[in-house]
């Protein structure tokens, strides 16, 4: 059997590795547009704080180990099209500047998203970058270090912008954030949250900028220099746009089903409308556990492996369905982290869902422990159905990290648990880690407190 990869970020490294593992004697051709395999953006703000030192390593495999492995390897090589009819694609060698056909049994795509461009006047402009792939993590690391670069705006308040707005604030530059939403992180945190996040990253000269939209870009000598909102103008020596990114699909549309955002139509398998053609990663959607499988664009990694693992599990004879998805994710804000999962009061009626919420304080340990050995406050926020008692979501904020609570609701979700379960699930007690009664445990008693349902 011969088994054609094509893209090597989260969704198709782990089909290599799925195809490799179920049929070690598939032949396995895996192939990279750009000349660096498996490059991993979502380890970008490490590599630009100095964590990481070789931007090299921020990568999940080599070409030499994968070779090893007897896997074929091609970088700064692109499949510029596919016939599903004949099962061949079309082969563009860059680095050599040949071209050629492949014939292939099986074809996995994980053909990835582009950052999503501004159409507003200026965005041309030099010193407008993005936040994603190998390349823009050099050029943007080189500007942490650049002392012509003192105002930077980045242009987005998820998780991406945010990142770089704590990359350079750390790189002692002044940051704006301007986003449409009303608040930084609206997407994956309520207000309660956000007001403290928005806070701490005001006390690290980062300036909150919510509610705005992007009129134009404006500069000199075709450098940016400021960024015109429908609200202010703030200066700019180097823009981060991270509104979002859009599917690298255009080149599959006469080959594939794709919706009216161009995202790739899979099935439970991930196969595609054609014959043994299968799609991961950002260019498709994924079924929202809360929900019971809304289909909705959530792009993360851990969706895009899922999914790289059940395509290959396929691809060989092996059947499986992808499992729903609760959505989890987590991120520090300099002292702060946070993680949440499933959905949100902020988020609740664009899934058409009722909700209610009950948010608890507490400590991250008995009370006696003193602050100095880990102690601190913690905020958690449980989302559940008022009717049924469903657990539906969760997010969860300290100084102490207390995100793994949010795995155990993102399970809670996908099997369904109530707020009777989870008010007296047995978690384990010891004042080194914990509280007697866990963090979870305490928000779904007052939730049934909330409810009458003492």
């Amino acid at each position: 059997m011969k088994v054609i990869v094509v893209g090597s970020s989260h969704g198709g490294y782990e089909a290599v590795r799925e195809v490799l593992a179920d049929q070690p004697d598939a032949e396995i051709q895996w192939y990279e547009k750009g000349d660096f395999l498996s490059f991993l953006s979502c380890g970008m703000q490490l590599y630009l704080e100095g964590v990481v030192k070789n931007v090299n390593d921020v990568r999940y495999a080599t070409p030499a180990g994968m070779r090893a492995q007897g896997v074929s390897v091609f970088t700064e090589t692109e499949i510029s099209s596919v016939d599903a009819k004949k099962h061949s694609v079309h082969v563009i060698d860059h680095a050599h500047n040949k071209e050629r056909d492949e014939q292939y049994d099986k074809l996995i795509l994980s053909p990835g998203a582009t950052p999503a461009t501004l159409p507003v006047p200026g965005n041309d402009l030099k010193n407008i970058y993005a936040m994603r792939g190998r390349d823009w993590a050099i050029k943007l690391k080189q500007r942490t270090v650049d002392p012509d670069i003192q105002n930077v705006v980045v242009v987005g308040a998820g998780y991406i912008g945010i990142e770089a707005a704590e990359a350079f604030a750390k790189a002692g530059k002044h940051v704006t954030v301007v986003d449409m939403l009303p608040r930084m992180l609206a997407k994956y945190l309520d207000e309660e949250l956000t007001d403290i996040l928005t806070k701490e990253m005001e006390e690290h000269d980062i300036k909150a900028a919510p509610g705005q939209g992007i009129k134009s870009f404006s500069g000199q000598n075709d450098t940016v220099t400021e960024v015109v909102t429908d609200q202010a103008t703030y200066p700019a020596d180097l823009v981060i746009v991270a509104t979002g990114i859009k599917p690298n699909t255009k080149w599959l549309a006469n080959v594939l089903d794709l919706d009216d955002h161009g995202m790739i139509n899979v099935d439970d398998h991930q196969k595609t409308s054609a014959d043994d053609i299968y799609a991961v990663g950002d260019a498709t959607l994924v079924k929202f556990a809360p929900t019971d499988g809304t289909k909705s664009p959530i792009a993360l990694a851990t969706n895009a492996r899922r999914q790289g693992r059940i395509a290959g599990k396929n691809a060989v004879g092996i059947e499986a369905k992808t499992p729903f998805v609760s959505g989890s994710s987590a991120l520090s804000v300099f002292k702060y982290n946070f993680a949440s999962t499933g959905i949100k009061e902020g988020t609740a009626s664009q899934y058409g869902v009722k909700t209610k919420s009950t948010l608890v304080t507490d400590t991250f340990r008995p009370p006696f422990v003193p602050e100095e050995n880990g102690n601190a406050k913690v905020w958690f926020k449980l989302t559940y159905d008022p009717q049924t008692t469903r657990i539906l979501g969760a997010q969860v904020l300290s100084t102490q990290d207390a995100t793994q609570n949010i795995n155990t609701i993102s399970l809670a979700i996908q099997v369904k648990l109530t707020l009777e379960d989870l008010a007296y699930t047995d978690f384990f007690f010891q004042p080194g880690f914990d509280r007697p009664w866990n963090i979870m445990n305490l928000a779904a008693q007052q939730a049934l407190r909330d409810l009458g349902k003492v």
